[in-house]
């Protein structure tokens, strides 16, 4: 396979729909973007895959949502990884990129052998929708279950959505002849729509949760058992290997079903942190407690947790009780004016 062929579908996300059972699906691909994320901590193995494997979630996860701005899905918990954290922007226009950024903090003295989410501990899986200025923000949470972020992911749509929801995802170092190792991620998302509600309370899963076999029946069913059969013959070189192009994958996978491909959403790495942005986030301190933050060389400083930028602040323009403004300038002077 070439590397022009490579380029084409790395970083990309593959819209499909499987017409003989009308399930619908995406395929993404992360390689430059996860790099990117990664490269800016210096994360253990077991924290990295968990931020690979939000970030993919974030890719898969984004374009099912009519989103005008901003996804974010959060894990929090009382284990040696405390916080992932990550972010998908809607492109701002037709033909631009989507946006994905990722982070996570951690108790490295705590962190052992187990496998990567069981170090997370008791805690919550939360799916935030954010739509813009003049919208109240959407926020539905699961509990930690299921033993990966994809069956949290999976048990957040079955719950909030009652949409029958599948992930198959995979990361790690990927290296090419005569090239330096760098991360890479794949996944396959499924999901069919319920034909009516669930009846009833509680669900046969993990603590009484809602699973697919609990919202379809009969011929849909039957259709999604059978999709998800073919998902389960998924390779892990195949969703992370450069040899494989998205739209093989799914011939290969689901011909029997009448793959659907519609047209590709390129992402890149973006933060959307600025200095405007850091100043309102600190305008809810008194001055007493902007004194505090304020360094032995009189300034304020704050570190972007996602993209690494570093700001700095004149502790006089913080808070609500600021004297000055952004520029330096008397606020007495500008409201005289």
């Amino acid at each position: 396979m070439s590397k022009i062929n490579q380029i084409a579908w790395d970083d990309t996300i593959l819209p499909f729909q499987l017409d003989r059972s009308d399930i619908r699906g995406r395929v993404a691909r992360l390689d430059g973007v996860l790099d990117h994320i990664l490269s800016r901590h210096d994360y253990p193995t077991p924290v990295g895959a968990l931020v690979a494997e939000l970030a993919l979630l974030a890719a898969l996860v984004g374009p099912t949502v009519k989103l005008r701005w901003k996804l974010s899905l959060q894990v929090r918990g009382n284990g040696a990884i405390r916080t992932l954290a990550a972010d998908y922007y809607a492109p701002e226009r037709d033909g631009a990129p989507a946006r994905i950024r990722a982070w996570a903090s951690f108790d490295d003295a705590r962190l052992d052998d187990r496998p990567p989410f069981q170090q997370i501990g008791e805690g919550y899986f939360a799916v935030l929708i954010d739509q813009g200025e003049g919208t109240l923000p959407y926020q539905g949470i699961t509990p930690l279950a299921g033993g990966s972020l994809s069956a949290c992911a999976q048990t957040y749509f079955a719950q909030s959505e009652q949409l029958p929801t599948r992930f198959q995802l995979a990361s790690g170092a990927s290296r090419l002849s005569g090239q330096d190792s760098h991360w890479r991620a794949g996944g396959v998302m499924l999901q069919t729509l319920p034909a009516k509600p669930m009846q009833g309370e509680g669900g046969s899963g993990e603590g009484g949760l809602i699973e697919a076999a609990d919202i379809l029946q009969g011929a849909e069913s039957e259709d999604w058992n059978r999709a998800n059969l073919l998902l389960d013959t998924v390779e892990v070189l195949e969703l992370i290997g450069p040899s494989v192009g998205p739209t093989d994958l799914l011939l290969r996978l689901f011909h029997e079903e009448e793959p659907r491909v519609f047209d590709t959403q390129r992402v890149e790495f973006g933060c959307s942190c600025t200095a405007d942005r850091v100043r309102n986030t600190l305008s809810i301190y008194s001055a007493k407690d902007i004194a505090h933050m304020t360094t032995d060389a009189g300034i304020v400083t704050a570190d972007c947790q996602f993209c690494g930028a570093h700001y700095e602040f004149d502790p006089h323009s913080l808070g609500f009780e600021a004297t000055v403004d952004a520029d330096g300038q008397p606020l007495s002077d500008r409201a005289a004016e």
